[in-house]
Formats: C-alpha cells, sequence, structure tokens
C-alpha cells in the first residue's frame, strides 16, 4: 500500500511540475467558460444604426433619441437620400437602417397612423432577427407612451425588409465561416504539424543542412498544402451555388484572389505555430485551442462581435478569420469590389507579413 502511495504521490509531483499540464488541466477550463460565457449570447448591444428621416419632425426625433439611448442600439449616421442606404451596407458600417416617412408627424395626429421602414442587412439572418425585433419592441414602447394620456389610438406600422438575404436562408450565413473554419484548419493546422513532424524525427535539421536553403524547405513544405486548400475552397464555393443556390453578387475573380490571400495568411500562421512547438501533439493542440475555438466564438461567424465585451472585440481584431468573413459575404452576398473591402485585405496582408517575419526571426534563432 506505501508503494501504491508512492507512486501516486510521484505522479502528483510529475504533473506540478510540468507547466503544459497544469495549464489543460486549470487554464485551459477557465479560459473555456469565460470565452464561451461573454462571447456565445444571441443578445444585441450597441449595434451600429443609421437614419433616414423624411420628416424630421419632433415625434421622429423623440423616437430616434429612444432607440439610440437604449443600450441596444448606437446611432452611427444620419442618411440625406435613399442612394446612402445601399452604400452604408456594402461598407458594413451599419446593420440596420430606419427610414421615416414624410410628414410622419402630421400622419400620426390626422389619421392616426405613421409607419417606419427597417431595412436590416440579413447577411448574417439571426442578428437582422434580433434588430427587427429589437426596434419593433422599442416603437412599440414608444406608442404605449404617448396613448396612455390621449384619447386616440396613435398606430406607428413598422414595416421590415432583409437586405441580401430576404428568405432568410441559414445557409447564407454559415457557408462563409464554414469556408474560412476549413481553410484555416487545413492550411494552418495541417503546415504547422507537418513541419513540427519533421523537428520531431530529427530530420529538420537534415533538410536545413542539405544543398537546399532554409526558406525553400518551408517553402516546399506549404505549397501542397496551398493547393490543397485551393481545391477545398473551389468545392465548397461550387456546393455553395449549385446545391445550396447560395449566390455570389460580386467577381469571382476577387473571390479566388481573396481566398488565396487567406490561405497564404492561414499558412503563415501556421508556420509560426511550427517554431513554438517542440512536438506534434503541441502544435495540434495550439491549432486547434487557439484557432478553431477563436475562429468559431470570436470572428463574427455565429455571434455578432458587437454584442461581445469590449475586450472581446479588441481581440477579436486580430483574427484572420474575422477579417476573411467579412470580405466572403461582401462579394458573396452585397456584390462590393475592392474599393468596399480594401480595408480587411491591407489587413490580412499585413497580418501575413507579421507571421512571417516572426517566423523568419525565429528560425534564424534557431538556426544560430
Amino acid at each position: 500500500m506505501k508503494r501504491f502511495i508512492g507512486f501516486v504521490k510521484k505522479e502528483f509531483y510529475h504533473i506540478f511540475r510540468d507547466k503544459r499540464s497544469l495549464f489543460i488541466l486549470f487554464g485551459m477550463p477557465v479560459a473555456q467558460i469565460l470565452l464561451f460565457g461573454f462571447a456565445i449570447t444571441n443578445e444585441i448591444n450597441n449595434v451600429d444604426i443609421a437614419i433616414f428621416d423624411k420628416s424630421n419632425d419632433v415625434t421622429t426625433q423623440e423616437i430616434i433619441h429612444k432607440i439610440s439611448a437604449s443600450k441596444y442600439f448606437s446611432l452611427k449616421q444620419q442618411i440625406q437620400n435613399e442612394a446612402e442606404i445601399e452604400t452604408v451596407f456594402q461598407k458594413g458600417k451599419v446593420h440596420a437602417v430606419l427610414v421615416f416617412e414624410n410628414e410622419f408627424k402630421k400622419n400620426l395626429t390626422k389619421n392616426n397612423t405613421a409607419k417606419v421602414h427597417i431595412i436590416t442587412d440579413a447577411t448574417d439572418p439571426n442578428t437582422a432577427n434580433s434588430i427587427t425585433n429589437y426596434i419593433s419592441a422599442i416603437i412599440g414602447s414608444y406608442r404605449q407612451q404617448i396613448n396612455k394620456n390621449d384619447t386616440f389610438d396613435y398606430q406607428i406600422e413598422t414595416k421590415s425588409r432583409m437586405a441580401y438575404n430576404p428568405e432568410l436562408k441559414s445557409v447564407f450565413m454559415f457557408v462563409p465561416g464554414v469556408m474560412t473554419i476549413i481553410l484555416m484548419l487545413v492550411s494552418a493546422m495541417m503546415t504547422s504539424i507537418s513541419i513540427t513532424r519533421e523537428k520531431e524525427l530529427g530530420t529538420m535539421e537534415i533538410l536545413l543542412v542539405s544543398p537546399l536553403k532554409p526558406f525553400q524547405v518551408i517553402v516546399g513544405k506549404v505549397i501542397p498544402y496551398i493547393f490543397l486548400s485551393i481545391i477545398n475552397a473551389i468545392v465548397i464555393v461550387l456546393l455553395s451555388i449549385f446545391i445550396f443556390k447560395m449566390p455570389v453578387q460580386g467577381s469571382l475573380l476577387l473571390l479566388a484572389l481573396e481566398s488565396v490571400l487567406f490561405i497564404i495568411t492561414s499558412l503563415s500562421l501556421g508556420i509560426l505555430i511550427s517554431t513554438v512547438s517542440a512536438t506534434q501533439q503541441t502544435a495540434m493542440m495550439i491549432s486547434l485551442m487557439g484557432l478553431m475555438l477563436p475562429t468559431i466564438l470570436l470572428s463574427g461567424f455565429i455571434f455578432p462581435v458587437s454584442s461581445m465585451p469590449l475586450p472581446l472585440q479588441v481581440i477579436s481584431n486580430i483574427i484572420p478569420a474575422k477579417w476573411f468573413i467579412l470580405i466572403l459575404k461582401g462579394i458573396m452576398l452585397k456584390g462590393v469590389g475592392l474599393f468596399f473591402i480594401w480595408k480587411e485585405t491591407l489587413i490580412l496582408i499585413s497580418m501575413t507579413l507579421f507571421f512571417i517575419a516572426l517566423s523568419v526571426k525565429k528560425y534564424k534563432i534557431r538556426l544560430e
């Protein structure tokens, strides 16, 4: 029995001496519960909206103030004409536009009825539905408020329109997200495991002292994954078009170029992971926990980033998947060109260069 107790004690000592084991046992559950608790939410907060007030009277201003004063919405800008509605949606500046009809107050007092048109960006149908319901509820609350001390029963009708996805098909939201996850995992995880396997088996040193230059070795390792990832992207786009009837409103050439850019970004991230991983198991753990969970939770794939706490919103900006999903939705659903997604494209290019620079620095240190 003493031998058994001594053996158990020894195992405890091994666990507590191994920092990675302690992180998996205690750090990972805490990180996951915090991440899931704050990121997974169907509520909306601080959603950017725009107003097109054709009437611009006291009543419309009261409604606008009531909506913008709530914690759910933030008034981003005032629109002066209908042509601007499409532009603000394409730029991704707002998630909804409220249109008040002409002579709103006059219609309300004279005919007891006035109309508000709610136009939402339905590239994310769940969020669009929530925005419509929240705005309708606030307007309904205002209607009850003005009817309290009046003998007339004033009616404010809300009419909604779902832009880019009128049928609210959820597949329009999932295809860009699934494409992003697959490309990220195939490119980053498989590349990091492939390079780490060479290090673990001791063949990386042999390759580095071969006639091939170090950068040629690394490029040679990642080229097959570029080819496989491009095939995956083509298959996903074809399935989405012909099976799920998802439209591609924008340029296929631009979509292809942006996909290749994201694949290169993911590959460079995989190379960076390989520089800090000594074993394939470590590389896989970093790839799954450090890439897959943030990609699903913090990229805006399923849950709106604007509804998350500010620290998570800041963290989401360093996740390449967030910017690629915005690019995919812009090209496929909104039909935008490079003029509208240049910022996201520039961010992906900057991330790629940053990951490559770090990887080169790490490998130089190891070679020395």
